[in-house]
């Protein structure tokens, strides 16, 4: 059921989630996250995942009014005029569309296996503290049939409202285990057969072109800088590496996870079957 509310000021308690955006530790405590943009929001409420509540234009009440309809939870709607908005969030909100989630039970590794297909194809990210690099990964995890992501302890929470918006909604898509360790993440993986491969450009690497992807396997992805430690390099299988010209010697963490994905979605024959996504496409490139 939705209780609407139009509203002129933004000290109401209810919107205090709205005013607590860079306080992500406190958001994450509550479990709860802010989509911001209209594909975002959108994809928020086509998704099995709770909506809390939505702030949005009387404009954006009118298009978005179906989909809200269509939820079974109570949902707050905030209608304000545009011009509260950069007061409510301290910073610009071009489209004046913005909600409030429950992030989910998170999943665990035994979870993940049983509900993955086989051949399995899981990645896993190690010291990604770039909210917009984290919210990329998603994204092309999605975009390329991975089963699941396993975020690692040192690594940003895909639930931040950058990374939320940079995976263009696809967090709410793809399956995702945060770990406390996740070192113990990736021996449960190979308990299980899972093969752990680090994209790593070190000397010895292998060429991601000689990998075989087509089993059971995890890709894992390191920090921007100093890339994946020492500690779960020696828990992985194997190293590769995206072959490079001239004096470029690694890519941003982003777009390496994208070579990677695709390469193995490639060898295992699955993207010729791949159809668009009429309803809610990913697209290439959005602001």
């Amino acid at each position: 059921m939705l209780h609407v509310r139009r509203i002129d000021s933004v000290d109401l308690p209810e919107l205090e989630p709205y005013r607590t955006l860079k306080r992500s530790e406190e958001h994450r405590q509550r479990r709860i996250f802010v989509a911001q943009g209209e594909k975002v929001v959108q994809r928020l409420l086509a998704s099995h995942f709770r909506v809390i509540s939505v702030i949005l234009t009387e404009d954006w009440f009118v298009a978005l009014r179906p989909q809200l309809d269509a939820r079974r939870e109570d949902i707050q709607v905030f209608i304000a005029s545009k011009s509260l908005f950069e007061p409510l969030t301290g910073h610009s909100v071009y489209q004046g569309v913005l909600a409030v989630g429950q992030i989910p039970v998170p999943e665990t590794i035994l979870r993940l296996l049983h509900k993955s297909p086989r051949p399995r194809l899981f990645a896993a990210v190690e010291g990604i503290s770039n909210a917009e690099n984290l919210g990329v990964i998603v994204r092309n995890c999605a975009a390329f049939g991975v089963h699941g992501l396993i975020v690692g302890e040192t690594s940003s929470s895909p639930f931040l409202r950058r990374s939320v918006r940079s995976s263009m909604g696809a967090i709410f898509q793809l399956p995702t285990a945060e770990v406390t360790c996740l070192a113990d993440a990736l021996l449960e993986l190979r308990h299980h057969e899972v093969r752990v491969l680090a994209a790593h450009p070190r000397a010895d690497a292998h060429s991601l072109s000689k990998a075989d992807l087509t089993r059971d396997c995890c890709v894992v992805f390191g920090g921007e800088g100093p890339g994946i430690t020492p500690r779960i390099l020696e828990l992985c299988d194997e190293t590769v590496a995206v072959p490079m010209h001239g004096t470029v010697d690694s890519l941003n963490v982003g777009s390496a996870s994208a070579v990677f994905l695709y390469e193995a979605r490639r060898q295992r024959g699955a993207l010729e079957t791949v159809q668009p996504n009429r309803d809610h496409p990913l697209p290439i490139c959005e602001n």
